[in-house]
């Protein structure tokens, strides 16, 4: 195998801001920002849209999440909600 070619692998947190849930894992991600867990060690951070405590099959609660408006865009493409 070739030397130096894969990426870091290392701890690295996600965390779901609309849930209040974060954890740690390792990954290969890269991110500029940072965050203090709960160790006191500092670790790279990666906010989602959606984890296992806010996506419906875990939750059992349904949820829109439409971070780029697109619900919007279509309502106001197809005229929804007009009579």
């Amino acid at each position: 195998m070739k030397k130096n070619i894969h990426p870091d692998y290392r701890p690295v947190v996600f965390r779901d801001r609309g849930a209040d849930f974060a954890f740690l894992t390792r990954s290969t991600v890269v991110s500029d920002r940072a965050i203090e867990w709960e160790d006191g060690n500092t670790y790279p951070v990666v906010d989602v849209d959606v984890s296992s405590a806010s996506h419906p099959f875990y939750t059992g609660k349904s949820r829109l999440v439409d971070s780029t408006g697109a619900v919007e865009k279509f309502n106001r493409r197809y005229a929804r909600g007009r009579g």
